[in-house]
């Protein structure tokens, strides 16, 4: 058997998974940003200079986007991301209804 690579594809792919990631992170920079900026720890110039950098880095991560035509799939792996995080919250909110879930399904595997 013959594995055949687009090698387009797998650019655009791992293209795609570094915007993202980048994107979430920038997301907690944010929030971090926002925190500090309400907490007062931060002065007047380093208020310009942090917003200046995350200006930067969204019109960097548009541009990449732009460039290689990722819009879409960022947008989808986003999507589907943010799926898995709901999951893995909602499990650890309610661990009891999980359980219940995973009972009922190992049982309806015997029947």
């Amino acid at each position: 058997m013959t594995l055949t690579i687009d090698e387009h594809s797998l650019k655009n792919g791992v293209l795609t998974l570094v915007v993202t990631l980048v994107e979430v992170i920038q997301e907690a920079l944010e929030g971090q940003a926002i925190r500090r900026l309400e907490g007062g720890e931060l002065t007047e110039e380093e208020q310009e200079r942090l917003g200046q950098a995350l200006l930067d880095l969204d019109d960097a991560l548009e541009s990449i986007k732009a460039d290689h035509g990722l819009t879409a799939s960022v947008a989808d792996l986003r999507r589907g991301l943010d799926d898995v995080v709901d999951d893995v919250v909602d499990k650890l909110l309610n661990p009891e209804r999980w359980a219940e879930g995973e009972a009922g399904a190992g049982q309806r595997g015997l029947a």
